[in-house]
């Protein structure tokens, strides 16, 4: 049986903003066909199209089964013809300079296919460069950093405490704690 998609579900699609082919969440559906799709890493609104390579439509072998203990067969033959390659981590790393690696630092720019070693995911390659951020693929998984955040020290703005200045009690307003304390007039009719 297909997978039944429905509104709010994942589907792994191709997102025109990233360029890749990544998890988005379903926003709307024409029958059982996915119309639009939001990118869960970009948060791009898009029209779905399906990864490189799966369709979303039967093949001629699943529309002509009947059913029955029959379709098992046809269904297997086409999982093999849809199958992914898949690389594995070690083989994409492979042909890298992987001992000249520099230590991830966010204030450093990266490009794709570059080997960097982070302190607490280890070795990573880049496969993804948007703007201030990398998708880095590493053993266990991929992760979005940031990068090329450094700048001059002018660009920051610099921390300057507040001065202590002993004016007086703090419950009193300043304004009161500079005037000097004003004597009563004297009233010439008393006396």
């Amino acid at each position: 049986m297909a997978t039944q998609h429905k509104v709010g579900g994942e589907v792994d699609a191709f997102c025109t903003r990233c360029r890749l082919t990544l998890a988005h969440t379903i926003l709307a559906m024409v029958g059982t066909k996915i119309a639009r799709v939001r990118c869960n890493t970009c948060g791009g609104d898009h029209v779905f199209r399906s990864a490189p390579g799966t369709t979303d439509r039967p093949s001629p072998s699943a529309r002509s089964s009947g059913g029955g203990t029959s379709s098992r067969a046809p269904r297997a033959g086409r999982a093999s013809a849809e199958e992914k390659v898949i690389i594995s981590f070690e083989e994409q790393l492979a042909g890298k300079d992987i001992a000249n690696a520099p230590r991830y630092n966010p204030k450093d720019s990266y490009k794709v296919e570059q080997v960097i070693q982070h302190p607490t995911f280890g070795l990573g390659l880049v496969t993804a460069v948007r703007g201030d951020k990398v998708d880095i693929t590493f053993k266990s998984e991929t992760k979005t950093l940031v990068h090329g955040r450094g700048g001059a020290p002018a660009e920051k703005p610099a921390f300057s405490p507040p001065g202590a200045k002993a004016t007086g009690p703090a419950d009193k307003p300043m304004a009161e704690t500079t005037e000097e304390p004003a004597t009563p007039p004297s009233n010439p009719a008393e006396g």
